[in-house]
C-alpha cells in the first residue's frame, strides 16, 4: 500500500494548518517552524497560574490549565479561527493529543472521572456542522481513559444581541443560556470543563456555576488558549 500512499501525497501533500507549507514525513499537522513560534502557557504545571487568579473569588475549580497565550493578530489567533470557522477539525485533535500529554503522569493533575465541552445550541451546531471543542475533548477523554459526555450540560439558543446591554446585565443573561438535565449522572464527579478560548472567563464561570448545583460535583478546567 505504500506505493499508493506515495503517489497520494505527491498530488494532495499534508499542509500545516497554519502557514500552510508542506508537511515532511516526521511532522504533523503543523510546522516545526510554526510549533517553534506557538507562545506556550506553560500553566499545566504551574499552581496559581493566570487562568487559575482569573477565577478567584469568582468560582471554585480545583485545576485549571491552557495550553497557549492568546494575542491578537498572533499565530493562536489565526489557529482557533481555523478551527472554529473553517472546518479545520484537525487542529482540535492536536491539542487535544498535545494538551493529554500535559496531564498524563502530572504531580499536579487531580484524577478526572469525564470531559465535558463547553456546548453549543443544537441549531447552531447544526449550522456549523461541529462544536469546534469536541475533538479536542474527545481526545484528552481518550488519552486519560475517562468517558467524554455531551448530554448534560446544555445550552439554549442566543435570542438577542448583548452589546447595548451593561456587563452585569450580559452575564446575568449568559447563566440562563446553559442548563444542566440529567444531573445525577454527574454526582459525585469530578469534570475536566473543556472549551478552547478564555477572554474574560465569563462563559466558563456561567458552565461551572451550574454544574456546581449538582450533588458533590468537582470541577476543573482546560483550554487550547488564554487571552493575555
Amino acid at each position: 500500500m505504500k506505493p499508493f500512499r506515495d503517489i497520494f501525497e505527491l498530488f494532495f501533500p499534508e499542509l500545516c494548518l497554519h502557514c500552510e507549507a508542506q508537511l515532511s514525513a516526521k511532522e504533523k499537522y503543523i510546522c516545526l517552524g510554526c510549533r517553534f513560534d506557538l507562545p506556550l502557557a506553560n500553566f499545566s504545571n504551574q499552581k496559581g497560574n493566570d487562568l487559575e487568579k482569573t477565577f478567584y473569588g469568582r468560582i471554585s475549580v480545583i485545576f485549571a490549565t491552557s495550553l497557549l497565550r492568546y494575542h491578537r493578530k498572533g499565530i493562536t489567533q489565526h489557529l482557533i479561527h481555523e478551527l472554529k470557522y473553517k472546518g479545520k477539525e484537525a487542529l482540535g485533535i492536536f491539542f487535544g493529543e498535545w494538551m493529554a500529554s500535559e496531564l498524563k503522569d502530572n504531580e499536579r493533575c487531580p484524577q478526572f472521572d469525564v470531559v465535558v465541552p463547553v456546548p453549543l445550541h443544537e441549531k447552531k451546531l447544526k449550522i456549523r456542522g461541529y462544536n469546534q471543542v469536541h475533538k479536542f475533548g474527545q481526545k484528552i477523554a481518550e488519552a486519560l481513559d475517562i468517558p467524554f459526555h455531551t448530554a448534560v450540560l446544555k445550552r439554549k439558543l442566543d435570542s438577542q444581541t448583548q452589546t447595548s446591554k451593561l456587563r452585569i446585565e450580559r452575564f446575568k443573561d449568559l447563566q440562563e443560556k446553559f442548563f444542566v438535565q440529567n444531573g445525577a449522572l454527574f454526582e459525585n464527579k469530578h469534570i475536566l470543563l473543556v472549551d478552547d478560548v478564555v477572554t474574560t472567563g465569563a462563559t466558563l464561570e456561567a458552565c461551572v456555576l451550574k454544574l456546581q448545583k449538582i450533588n458533590g460535583i468537582k470541577v476543573s478546567l482546560a483550554t487550547i488558549a488564554f487571552t493575555e
